[in-house]
């Protein structure tokens, strides 16, 4: 398989966005009820007090690109 998997097949680095996106606006984003951890994104599993893309970029050194806007009902 050319050594790339199933999640980087057909990335490259200009996939990947060169702003954070809204999270207010993305399918994934969660309100919690925890005090200390009002904010989460619930596709990486962060719970945090800043926006979850802030939390990925100080992880990862890059912006999110798993931003869904969230669908109208």
């Amino acid at each position: 398989m050319n050594g790339e998997d199933e999640r980087t097949k057909g990335k490259n680095d200009s996939d990947i966005p060169l702003s954070p996106p809204n999270c207010l606006m993305c399918r994934h984003f969660k309100v919690t009820w925890e005090p200390a951890y009002p904010r989460a994104c619930m596709l990486f599993g962060v719970k945090c007090t800043a926006l979850p893309s802030a939390e990925i970029f100080l992880s990862t050194g890059k912006h999110c690109f798993a931003f869904e806007a969230k669908v109208k009902k």
